[in-house]
């Protein structure tokens, strides 16, 4: 999962990069979050890049947004086993 910093969603198609500025990957699916109360948002990234608590950068509308590599689910469950 990704986790842009800020309140502003990541959008499906968005590029993402490394703090270098190479291209490591793009965003399937993306949005706001009610649940988890941030934007949250789905994609592929390069394998070395894939670990939780990584920094990388959207390219939203021209303008660079850090996002935060992230486990999923966004949220806890809510549910016990009974």
């Amino acid at each position: 999962g990704l986790k842009p910093e800020g309140r502003q969603p990541v959008r499906a198609g968005a590029a993402l990069f490394d703090a270098d500025g190479n291209p490591v990957g793009h965003v399937t699916s993306g949005g706001f979050g009610p649940s988890a109360g941030h934007p949250v948002a789905m994609g592929y990234v390069t394998t070395s890049l894939a670990k939780t608590g990584t920094r990388v950068f959207a390219d939203v509308r021209g303008t660079k947004i850090p996002v935060e590599i992230s486990s999923l689910p966004f949220t806890p469950h809510r549910y016990r086993k009974g």
